[in-house]
């Protein structure tokens, strides 16, 4: 199964707070190719982005409150395109599962995911990221029908 992106893409973005000025950082210098997508974020990261960027941006609730579930539930919706998710591999995280969830999803539905600044810079900067895409969509009808069929 395929579903054709457009050129205005769906991106999530997310960053936890030791990577925050980062994600703020690579923002600011791709300002302008991002202006020309819909922008989701959580809630605190959503918040500075608004302010550095003085545009709005659909924003949920903080990670740990639930905006990383709720992103997750908007990639099986097919409602993100691309998922910018700077995350700091060397801090415990309280909602650690929440995270690994969200990057499990991503992956299960085959959305781009760029976990620091050298994969967001490469994705970004390739034609693919404004022009039409093919996204290829697992198909798990097979996967659901197993359950299906058992008592």
């Amino acid at each position: 199964m395929e579903q054709v992106l457009g050129p205005r893409k769906k991106i999530g973005l997310v960053a936890h707070d030791n990577k925050k000025a980062d994600l703020i950082e690579w923002v600011k210098f791709n300002r302008q190719i991002l202006m020309r997508h819909d922008l989701v974020a959580t809630g605190t990261t959503g918040l500075l982005l608004e302010e550095e960027l003085g545009v709005g941006i659909h924003k949920l609730q903080s990670g740990p409150l639930g905006g990383d579930q709720q992103l997750g539930g908007m990639i099986a919706d097919g409602e993100i395109d691309f998922l910018v998710f700077f995350w700091d591999p060397l801090e415990p995280h309280p909602h650690d599962p929440d995270v690994k969830a969200l990057l499990r999803i991503a992956v299960v539905w085959n959305i781009p995911i760029a976990c620091d600044r050298a994969s967001a810079d490469f994705m970004i900067s390739s034609p693919l990221m404004e022009s039409a895409y093919q996204r290829r969509v697992p198909d798990y009808q097979t996967y659901l029908g197993r359950y299906a069929a058992q008592p």
